[in-house]
């Protein structure tokens, strides 16, 4: 038995059919020209609400549903018949998509648009009235999102005024240079996010002066000249996500990290991890804690003549430190003072809705192809990244680029969003085994990395954990468990904004807040994270500005800055 139908719509049933069929040929030719034929991700097993069976749902509440709806429509239809808008006929929504004056002024548009929301929130109500495993319901109701998102009338250049008002004033040159920018997007196998002339590492991007001091055939380790007179003498070891380049936390010097903690007095030292070639498709994950997280440490302890090192991971970056870690505890070997993982998830109980494309069935069709040396390529994971905010990350540029034929504007973290790196398959295909499906990293003992049990309990170093409120990768609740796994006294601090913007937010100037508490507490309630003028459970606000990293208790001994740095040969993008 077919799925309920939807309410009647008269020409909009027509239209949405159309744009149903446009938005399958896209998607069909995004597939095929931006992504492998075997992908890593599985798709969600429903497309719309259609694909699931009626037994799912609760046939009362639908009918109810339905009722309600059509009685929407109908005065909606009433309100476009008569020139008469009202309440019930127009949803009540703040859409940027709608932003330019003809969305409201021009009745054909207006029609359009309110029909199109109101159609959107019929079929997400409709996705929420699903009887599924919880699984299954998340993936139903991710895909109906996607759906809206996609069949949304500012999509296609007929049902777009401000496309539409573009080529007229352009005598057309605007579809001519959105069918350029199309062809050259497709030959790239991705969507431009950004204006990529305007930015090249080593002229605006990772421009803080170093070195690199240490080379394996997984790493370069990055050693950053003081710009103090004296040091702290503990140094910094910054592990970044191993799926993209290392200069996210060295961007523009107005918005680096690496900078900044270096204009503090501490000496860091980065990972920049390999773009895997083919010959190294076989690596680990062992293989990323020896070769790269272990020997990170082990080089900066070499060069600053110290024993002990403070710690930072981000995202991935920071799940490979807290195994290095781990590992280093069972051997013990105390050598790391500190730690800190922003945006970082060790507990894999709620992975966000990128689980929806993570399943069981999909890894075991391809794990022999990944364990055999397959490259997981970075586009990849681009992509299925982009599609948890297709409007922002995907749709947005669909029109501006494509329908309007328009050069996206010139910002450095989309351009490092689209540098992106392979991965090899067995080390890939352990993280999605091992963590996001069998979340055995926070089972103490669980797991054996680099011939060592693991248990996240014996890092007994303070930990400082940030998360991002706005966080679509790694959900503000899951990085908060690793104050739950960690042996050490813990602080958590939740941002406002993403995954990485939170992360990249310079103290000037201030323009977000933080909310911070220390030690044992609770799980923050949501409330407590959406409002902007209150902390978190029992913590305390402030604004970015103020927002210090806390690399151990108490202040450091400082020693002169003179550089100890024993020099590879220049520095060079590994590839």
């Amino acid at each position: 038995m077919d799925a309920p139908s939807s309410p009647p719509a008269d020409p909009w049933s027509a239209l949405a059919a159309n744009w149903q069929e446009a938005s399958a040929q896209w998607t069909q030719w995004w597939r095929t020209a931006g992504a492998p034929a075997s992908s890593t991700f599985a798709a969600p097993r429903a497309a719309a609400p259609d694909a699931v069976s009626a037994a799912a749902f609760d046939a009362d509440a639908v009918v109810a549903l339905n009722e309600r709806y059509a009685t929407r429509f109908q005065s909606l239809w009433t309100a476009l018949a008569t020139g008469h808008a009202t309440a019930e006929a127009t949803p009540a929504v703040r859409d940027r998509r709608f932003a330019s004056a003809a969305w409201q002024e021009q009745p054909y548009f207006a029609y359009l648009k309110d029909a199109y929301l109101l159609y959107g929130d019929y079929l997400r109500e409709l996705a929420t009235l699903a009887r599924l495993p919880r699984l299954e319901q998340q993936r139903l109701e991710f895909a109906t999102r996607q759906y809206v998102d996609a069949i949304a009338p500012t999509n296609f250049p007929a049902t777009n005024p401000d496309v539409v008002a573009r080529a007229l004033a352009t005598d057309g040159q605007s579809l001519v240079n959105g069918w350029s920018n199309l062809v050259a997007d497709a030959s790239r196998g991705r969507i431009t996010m950004t204006d990529e002339s305007a930015f090249a590492v080593g002229r605006n991007l990772g421009v803080t002066p170093g070195s690199v001091v240490f080379r394996n055939d997984l790493i370069e380790v990055i050693q950053y000249d003081a710009s103090t007179p004296t040091v702290h003498m503990r140094p910094l070891v910054m592990v970044p996500p191993c799926i993209n380049k290392f200069y996210i936390l060295d961007l523009k010097p107005e918005n680096s990290f690496v900078r900044h903690a270096v204009a503090h007095g501490h000496t860091v030292f980065m990972i920049s991890w390999r773009n895997i070639p083919q010959q190294l498709g076989s690596l680990t994950w062992d293989d990323y804690l020896e070769r790269g997280v272990l020997d990170a440490i082990r080089v900066a302890r070499d060069v600053s003549g110290g024993k002990l090192v403070n710690a930072l991971g981000f995202c991935v970056g920071g799940t490979l430190l807290a195994c290095a870690l781990a590992v280093l505890a069972a051997r013990r070997h105390a050598y790391v003072a500190s730690a800190t993982f922003l945006t970082t998830m060790l507990d894999f109980v709620d992975p966000g809705e990128i689980g929806v494309y993570i399943s069981r069935e999909l890894l075991a069709a391809r794990e022999p192809a990944l364990c055999g040396g397959q490259r997981v390529q970075g586009s990849e994971l681009a992509g299925a990244f982009a599609s948890l905010r297709a409007n922002d990350l995907v749709w947005n540029y669909v029109v501006s680029n494509y329908l309007k034929g328009e050069t996206p504007p010139a910002f450095d973290l989309l351009y490092w969003n689209g540098d992106g790196s392979n991965l090899p398959g067995p080390m890939y295909a352990y993280y999605l085994k091992e963590m996001y499906l069998d979340n055995r990293l926070r089972e103490p003992g669980a797991l054996s990395m680099a011939g060592a049990r693991i248990d996240l309990g014996r890092l007994a170093m303070p930990v400082y954990v940030y998360a991002s409120r706005d966080d679509h990768i790694v959900p503000w609740r899951s990085a908060y468990r690793t104050t739950a796994l960690v042996g050490g006294k813990s602080t958590f601090v939740l941002g406002a904004s993403g995954h990485i913007a939170g992360v990249v937010n310079p103290p000037m100037p201030v323009k977000r807040n933080y909310w911070v508490n220390s030690g044992s507490m609770p799980m923050p309630t949501h409330g407590s994270a959406k409002r902007k003028a209150r902390p978190a459970a029992g913590g305390r606000i402030g604004t970015s500005g103020s927002c210090r990293m806390p690399v151990r208790d108490g202040p450091l001994p400082r020693m002169s800055a003179t550089p100890r740095i024993r020099r590879c040969s220049p520095r060079r993008a590994l590839t």
